[in-house]
């Protein structure tokens, strides 16, 4: 049963959908991959201006939160990022830092948790296959098409459940 008090969720990914990780891909390209280094430059990210035209709209009808793979041990700083770029307050969850499970499972599994009080109105992913899986699923999905694909954080996001 939703909570119809509540204005509906827009749920947005962060890499690669808000902000722009093409400046540390460098990290996922060499092996072994340097995990440490990806996230801790994950700061510099610039923002994507598709999607922030995206979230700032989508703040005017609904509760913004976002969903992101990134572990926990990352959400210092991805908060900073957040409010250093002017994007709406909102609930961050994230990655627990040893859930090493595919990005379609893990979102799934919290967007159909948010579901169960709440509508949600939209899921802004650029992940291809989050976003088979919870059309799949039923939720209204827009995908961030707008940075060029990585093969390497794809593979993080499926095969290694690391993003």
């Amino acid at each position: 049963m939703t909570d119809s008090s509540k204005r509906p969720l827009a749920v947005f990914d962060l890499d690669n959908t808000l902000a722009d990780t093409a400046h540390r891909q460098r990290f996922l390209e060499r092996r072994p991959r340097d995990w440490d280094a990806f996230f801790a430059a994950a700061p510099q990210d610039p923002p994507i201006a598709e999607g922030i035209e995206l979230v700032l709209e989508s703040a005017q009808e609904c509760e913004v939160v976002y969903l992101t793979g990134r572990p926990e041990r990352c959400r210092r700083d991805t908060l900073a990022w957040v409010a250093a770029h002017g994007l709406p307050e909102g609930r961050v969850y994230m990655r627990r830092n040893d859930d090493r499970r595919p990005a379609r499972r893990t979102k799934l599994e919290i967007l159909r948790r948010l579901a169960r009080t709440r509508e949600i109105r939209v899921l802004v992913d650029d992940d291809e296959l989050v976003c088979e899986d919870a059309e799949r699923a039923g939720f209204t999905v827009v995908r961030a098409r707008w940075t060029a694909p990585s093969a390497a954080l794809e593979a993080a996001q499926e095969r290694e459940g690391r993003t």
